[in-house]
């Protein structure tokens, strides 16, 4: 293994999972980019058969994006960062997994996200897209704020605010709230203005569909509808408590990444939005940096790659 570390032709494989996508990308020993393939959900909350088969097919279209011959697949090490792993049951059923790597190093998408953001320093950061969490890691520990998940946690999110905007809906479908245009977007979104026709089409959809009603809750709430502010308002609202809860570690930086993000960040109380910064890195990279991270513990002994795992993964 220690000659697999210092070999200047390992390829990386760096794979972030969520609940919408999972994004795989291709990295030489320089932590050059060399391709990279994007799939399906990769949250093993929501289901694992789908989490390893997005993983796969993520990677295998990162090594074809990189010109690279199927095979090469098995020559990858591969740094993954799942949505969900941070329960025990979810890490190990996925650390059981007969993957097709040549070696895998499993991580939450928090820290690979923040190894990302910080170029494998220390800081916070504050995932904000189908879900919503809070991860600093400082002096080797980590902390983890919310991310407990669609629909009784990740509050903020883009799930959260299409399954607001839902309540909203019915209710004012049947007179019980105010009329207003995201009344509007929503039915058109929808096509629909009968509210059972709504139920039918939610009721019981994971957090990737709801997402999908985040956009005209954002986009009309940037329009000024007094409906879509005070979801907005809320959510980031949310959003700011985590950041003054992972704040109190004193992490020399704090960012915001995910799909939603750049949207968000104006509603952000201001104290907040003026700490935060631009990532350095994305989280494919975090990523690999865990697994160089990893590869380089298992040269000092498995015990002290084991006790760095828990550490990132379980606080």
């Amino acid at each position: 293994m220690v000659a697999l570390r210092d070999s200047r032709d390992v390829l990386y494989v760096g794979v972030d999972g969520g609940g919408s996508k999972c994004r795989a990308s291709v990295f030489d020993a320089d932590n050059r980019l060399l391709g990279t393939g994007v799939s399906g959900p990769a949250n093993p909350l929501h289901g694992y058969a789908q989490t390893i088969d997005s993983i796969v097919r993520s990677a295998a279209l990162a090594v074809a994006d990189a010109g690279l011959p199927a095979e090469t697949l098995g020559e990858l090490v591969a740094g993954v960062g799942l949505a969900g792993v941070n329960m025990p049951r979810l890490y190990n059923e996925m650390s059981a997994w007969a993957h097709p790597f040549k070696q895998m190093f499993l991580t939450t998408d928090q820290h690979s996200a923040c190894l990302g953001a910080h170029r494998g320093g220390d800081g916070a950061v504050i995932i904000a897209g189908t879900g919503s969490v809070g991860y600093s890691w400082v002096n080797g520990r980590s902390e983890i704020v919310g991310g407990h998940g669609f629909p009784h946690g990740d509050k903020g999110s883009g799930a959260w605010l299409g399954m607001e905007a839902v309540k909203y809906l019915l209710m004012a479908m049947e007179g019980l709230a105010q009329d207003s245009m995201l009344k509007q977007a929503l039915q058109h979104a929808l096509g629909t203005s009968d509210p059972y026709d709504v139920i039918e089409m939610m009721a019981g959809k994971p957090s990737s569909q709801y997402a999908k009603l985040a956009v005209p809750v954002v986009e009309c709430a940037e329009a000024d509808c007094p409906v879509a502010v005070s979801i907005m308002r809320d959510g980031a609202a949310y959003i700011s408590d985590l950041a003054d809860k992972l704040m109190e570690s004193k992490p020399p930086r704090l960012t915001m990444i995910g799909g939603l993000a750049p949207r968000l960040k104006p509603w952000l109380k201001p104290h907040v939005a003026e700490r935060v910064s631009d990532p350095l890195d994305p989280p494919e990279l975090g990523c690999v940096y865990f697994a160089q991270h990893s590869l380089a513990a298992l040269g000092d002994g498995k015990s002290k790659a084991e006790e760095a795992d828990a550490k990132a993964l379980f606080g």
